[in-house]
């Protein structure tokens, strides 16, 4: 993407789908570029408020004219063919088109249904009837006669004797029934059968007539726990189709059937109230064991109520923490737990005590929960933030959930409208005459489809789609099935073709319909070629060419150079007394070797010495003694708290850096020299022809 932003949208590349007819405000070299071209991206790149006097457009012409100019030299040369250009290209294009191929007023309607449930919560409880999203008809029908007969035994109403029999009927078709009743395993009939021939014994039963059915009747094996019960919910914490279900039932009723991955629900809404938001607490913990002894509760209480005590008295709650909470991983951070929801994930008393704190910093009488004893403080609490400030979490959010389906559900809908979509089923229907058990073994060869005579299946846009085509596609999703009713696997692809086709079909009218992406489209295009260009004429060219980098070193050396410079020494003392005896080894003219060696013989600590180059400006003591020798007074530096004894060895002259200390500066001076050499070039082979009657009718 910077590859883009630094050519592509700075310079403003614009496609030219301009009409015959329209004017023509230059030609490059014989090819013509249109006001409209022009123009756009004049205003683009200028603002929607330009300056439009006469000087401010010739002055984006030369701009314009050059950076068109590079963008037929990279075709010239053909970096719009390699493949490394298409596959980048092709990356964006997906990237721009992904916005267009779902419908938009469903994604913004999907936004702001998600952020009005986020500001309610709702408690809820469901029984499932497990089925696969790939079960073929017979299983399914199974699951909603089950479901259905549930339902209304929740309401009151009994199943007749006949409809158990049906059912009884429809459960030992279903497949994984009729599979183990062959091998003389009966127990998963027994159970599906028991859960409908027994529904009014359930009910009568039955204290709340909802949560004391769900555990004889629901597939979902966390019933045994919680019959059922969700707890309090919002917006993303379950998947979509409950979701919607649990907002749109009222409280104590019962939904009708939900049809969601997992299978088919019922749920039941017992209450809904506002959000309230997420807390984020610390707690003290005094634990005791899951079958703990009334001695063991004992004792934890006596332990949380010195705690707490302490905390009256005014002792710090995370030192507390540290010291004595019984849970050690969140003792650690000072009682610190992770920001939660009021979603029933921790315990009811738990949760309650941590939202009816107030302020932060508030804590709790002594909580108990099955775990143990708590006290919890509030280190803040979040209501549900503004709608423009999660607006584009909520984007991501949503893309990412199965509910963003129904933008591309909507989309496929209004382009089969948009473009006579017409279906001819009868012609898909004969792929059972070819369709077998090979299919699921994946040795199928579409080749088989030749027989049946290329016939159209369906047609969109007047774009045919026959036989051979969905043969084809059929074949890239086989894959080892279990033995199954290969013709419903069959619709079901055939389902998904048609949906494919469709957003295929759109995506490649993309270009045509929307001026936006047509024109973004050609930005990113011409901004990739540029990149792609200025590297190999200018930056790789100006890293590679070493002989060439050194050449223009030569000749521009002494525009390198470094600034006076001092080689200096510093005797580092430890005290007034070391640096007396320093200098007087310096007046002997002893080495600094035989300095260090006589001076650090009674101690290492005596003495240590720096030697640097400084460039004038960047010590303020040397370059008050700027010339050779010892200078004169010592220096007390106050942060190392040692005496300076400071010797100039010598005073450099302004010299040329070499190439190897002056290499950056060196490659960016050369990679500017490359770029002129380069556009003196490129203004030479492409004639620019300007038409100023045009020009000056741009407003």
């Amino acid at each position: 993407m910077n590859k883009v932003v630094a050519f592509a949208l700075a310079l403003g590349a614009f496609v030219n789908y301009s009409k015959a007819q329209e004017p023509v405000v230059m030609t490059i070299n014989g090819k013509q570029i249109s006001k409209s071209e022009f123009e756009a991206v004049y205003r683009k790149n200028n603002g929607k408020e330009v300056n439009n006097t006469t000087k401010s457009v010739n002055e984006y012409v030369d701009l314009f004219s050059l950076f068109k100019s590079k963008v037929f030299e990279a075709e010239s040369m053909g970096l719009d063919t390699l493949t490394s250009f298409k596959n980048e290209l092709a990356g964006y294009r997906r990237q721009l088109a992904a916005p267009y191929l779902t419908d938009k007023n469903t994604n913004e309607s999907l936004l702001n249904e998600a952020y009005e449930r986020m500001k309610t919560e709702v408690r809820s409880s469901h029984i499932l009837v497990r089925i696969d999203e790939t079960a073929l008809p017979k299983d399914t029908l199974e699951g909603w006669t089950r479901i259905h007969l549930i339902r209304n035994a929740v309401l009151g109403k009994m199943p007749t004797t006949a409809e158990i029999a049906n059912y009884e009927k429809l459960l030992k078709n279903q497949s994984e029934v009729s599979k183990n009743l062959k091998g003389k395993d009966s127990s998963i009939y027994k159970a599906k059968l028991n859960s409908v021939k027994y529904l009014a014994d359930y009910y009568k039963n039955a204290t709340d007539k909802f949560m004391d059915i769900a555990p004889r009747t629901s597939d979902d094996p966390s019933v045994v726990d919680n019959k059922g019960d969700l707890s309090y919910r919002t917006a993303f914490d379950l998947i979509y189709p409950y979701e919607t279900a649990m907002y749109t039932t009222k409280i104590g009723d019962v939904s009708q059937v939900v049809r969601t991955r997992f299978g088919y629900h019922i749920l039941k809404v017992y209450d809904k109230r506002e959000s309230r938001g997420e807390v984020f607490v610390s707690h003290i913990m005094a634990a005791f064991p899951k079958n703990a002894t009334e001695q063991d509760k004992t004792n934890a209480k006596t332990k949380i109520d010195e705690l707490y005590g302490k905390l009256k008295g005014g002792q710090n709650f995370e030192e507390l923490a540290r010291q004595f909470s019984d849970d050690k991983q969140t003792g650690e951070r000072g009682g610190q737990l992770q920001p939660f929801k009021s979603d029933g994930r921790r315990p009811k008393p738990f949760e309650d005590a941590s939202f009816a704190l107030k302020a932060n910093g508030d804590y709790t009488e002594p909580v108990m929960t099955q775990y143990g004893w708590h006290i919890i403080k509030l280190n803040e609490k979040k209501g549900v933030p503004a709608f423009s400030e999660i607006k584009n979490e909520l984007k991501t959010r949503v893309s990412r959930d199965p509910r963003t389906q129904m933008g591309r559900v909507a989309l496929i809908e209004r382009v089969k409208k948009d473009n006579n979509f017409k279906e001819n089923l009868k012609n898909r229907d004969e792929f059972t005459k070819i369709m077998d058990s090979t299919y699921l073994k994946a040795t199928w060869s579409a080749a088989r489809a030749e027989k049946l005579g290329n016939k159209e299946i369906f047609n969109l846009g007047g774009k045919s789609y026959t036989q051979n085509d969905f043969a084809k596609f059929l074949e890239t999703q086989m894959t080892f099935r279990s033995p199954t009713d290969v013709n419903e696997i069959m619709k079901g692809i055939y389902k998904t073709w048609v949906e494919e086709s469709i957003v295929n079909f759109e995506d490649t009218q993309l270009e045509k319909k929307y001026v936006d992406f047509r024109n973004l489209l050609r930005e990113y295009r011409d901004g990739i070629l540029l990149f792609d260009l200025t590297d190999q004429k200018v930056w790789s060219k100006a890293v590679k060419d070493t002989s060439g980098l050194k050449e223009f070193y030569e000749k521009k050396k002494n525009s390198y150079l470094w600034g006076e410079r001092a080689e200096v020494t510093t005797y580092k003392c430890l005290n007034d007394k070391v640096a007396k005896d320093v200098r007087k080894m310096l007046k002997a003219g002893k080495t600094e070797k035989e300095i260090i060696e006589t001076i650090n013989k009674p101690s290492q600590l005596n003495l240590s010495v720096e030697n640097v180059t400084y460039l004038k400006g960047e010590n303020k003591n040397v370059d008050n003694n700027w010339k050779a020798g010892v200078v004169e007074k010592d220096i007390i530096d106050e942060k190392e708290k040692k005496t300076f004894v400071i010797v100039i060895n010598k005073v450099l002259p302004k010299t040329p850096k070499t190439l190897a200390e002056s290499r950056g500066l060196v490659t960016a001076d050369y990679q500017n020299y490359l770029e002129k050499e380069w556009l003196d070039y490129l203004k030479k082979k492409y004639i620019v022809t300007v038409n100023k009657d045009v020009i000056a009718t741009i407003k």
